[in-house]
């Protein structure tokens, strides 16, 4: 009974060997196929290779390789004849050479025109040479949520390719919230800004996953990609799979994660007593924050997104709404765990504005002590990085209108709760005066920082 079985498994085993042997085959004679512009090229590559042996028997008067050639009266034979080994030689090997190199070029050039985008200028050795760095760039997991999230992203992208986003589904605003209500689906919306983010340079795509609808019978104020990925959540099942279908779709960099598939509801406490239920609602309700938490309570949090902060060489924590966009992530205690216990650099990006309804004269230290407190009062990063010129009167006085100033820095406080300071100038305004970090500026600063710290550490 056992030798029978062996001989099976052994016929089998050979069985498969002679498929993959015969798929090997079947692989290198594809490339002969009509039509791809490679053929000749290759022909005359081996045409080369061919020469240059010939030419080197030549010179070395290699037998019988050499006498064969005398004998033949070729071209070769003839070049013999009349030149002195040593010119013949070298000049029939340089022929060979420049055979090989055009052959080589022009099959490159062949492959190349099939893999470079219509329209792309950079060399195919430029974007291999950018894909590999990216690659090999650190591994950054990002938490957070909102706008500030997607423009981190933007500059990030530019430094390595392995990259997670861990997004807060908190929001249950806009386009976002009435998708939720209507459907019952997770928010799409800060998920929808960190892909476009992400996206590796496919511009016309990421235009379409940003377009918002104008007009139209319950289409208005919609985006299309918010709407693409509640169709791709009700298809494959859940978000996480919605997001991932997307990813490739866009050709993202890194992957997009959210921080928890239930479906959760923020709720606020405010000092004067008032419970306020809904993330846009907070903000609204321009009361102190006392204390944040949601609905259902310790929600479990997304397997891939706790893999990804224990694998991470470098954790990035912001930018975004304090009590709306950062602290909704660390609400799901697994994730706030994970954090707690990684062995990577860990840095918070505070805003450079106070945020109305919810971090109305707060300074640096107040927004350190908000997120240590969600998180069971550990703390969860080394360092602060905080802007230190302040923005300009004109966009000074539009936040003054809207009871936002600049975050003030107490230096004393920060370096007493144990956090190191990073300053930096990472500010852009645009023309009506509206402030947000620089992506190009502030991932520069991060991976300057990262590297400096990781070498000490």
């Amino acid at each position: 009974m056992s030798i029978g079985f062996l001989r099976q498994a052994l016929n089998t085993l050979q069985k498969q060997s002679r498929s993959r042997t015969s798929h090997r085959v079947n692989q290198w004679f594809k490339w002969l196929s009509p039509g791809l512009s490679v053929k000749r090229w290759l022909l005359i590559s081996v045409g080369g290779v061919i020469l240059a042996s010939l030419g080197l028997a030549i010179w070395i008067k290699l037998t019988p390789i050499f006498w064969a050639i005398e004998l033949l009266r070729g071209f070769l034979g003839v070049i013999a004849n009349i030149l002195p080994n040593y010119v013949s030689g070298p000049l029939v090997i340089l022929c060979g050479l420049l055979m090989l190199l055009w052959g080589q070029t022009r099959t490159v050039g062949s492959i190349t025109k099939v893999l470079r985008p219509e329209g792309e200028e950079q060399e195919l050795i430029d974007v291999l040479l950018a894909h590999r760095r990216l690659y090999r760039g650190p591994k950054i997991v990002v938490i957070g949520g909102g706008t500030g999230l997607s423009t981190l992203l933007r500059g990030l992208k530019t430094y390595s390719a392995n990259i997670t986003a861990i997004v807060t589904v908190a929001d249950d605003g806009g386009s976002s919230g009435r998708l939720r209500q209507e459907f019952g689906v997770l928010p799409p919306g800060d998920i929808r800004n960190c892909l476009a983010a992400l996206a590796d340079e496919e511009k016309l795509l990421t235009e379409l996953f940003q377009y918002r609808f104008r007009a139209g019978d319950g289409l208005t104020g919609h985006s299309f990609g918010n709407l693409f990925l509640t169709a791709m959540s009700d298809i494959t099942g859940d978000l996480e799979r919605a997001v991932a279908a997307s990813s490739k779709v866009l050709a993202v960099r890194g992957q997009v994660l959210p921080a928890t598939l239930s479906d959760v509801r923020l709720w606020a406490e405010l000092a004067d007593g008032r419970r306020i239920e809904g993330e846009s609602n907070i903000p609204k309700a321009q009361g102190r924050i006392i204390k944040v938490g949601c609905i259902p309570a310790n929600p479990p949090a997304l397997p891939a997104a706790i893999k990804a902060i224990k694998e991470a060489d470098y954790i990035i924590i912001g930018p975004g709404s304090l009590y709306t966009s950062l602290i909704p992530n660390l609400l799901v205690p697994e994730i706030a765990d994970a954090i707690a216990q990684a062995d990577a650099l860990r840095i918070y990006i505070c805003n450079i504005m106070t945020q109305p309804g919810e971090t109305e004269g707060y300074t640096v230290a107040d927004h350190i002590r908000a997120i240590d407190k969600a998180a069971g009062h550990r703390q969860l990063f080394d360092a602060v990085l905080v802007h230190k010129k302040s923005p300009s009167a004109k966009s000074l006085i539009r936040y003054a209108q809207q009871n936002s100033h600049p975050v003030f820095l107490d230096r004393e406080a920060v370096t007493l709760l144990g956090r190191r300071i990073v300053p930096a100038n990472v500010l852009f305004e645009d023309d009506t005066g509206c402030v947000r970090h620089n992506p190009q500026k502030l991932a520069r600063v991060l991976l300057r920082w990262y590297s400096g710290a990781h070498h000490i550490k």
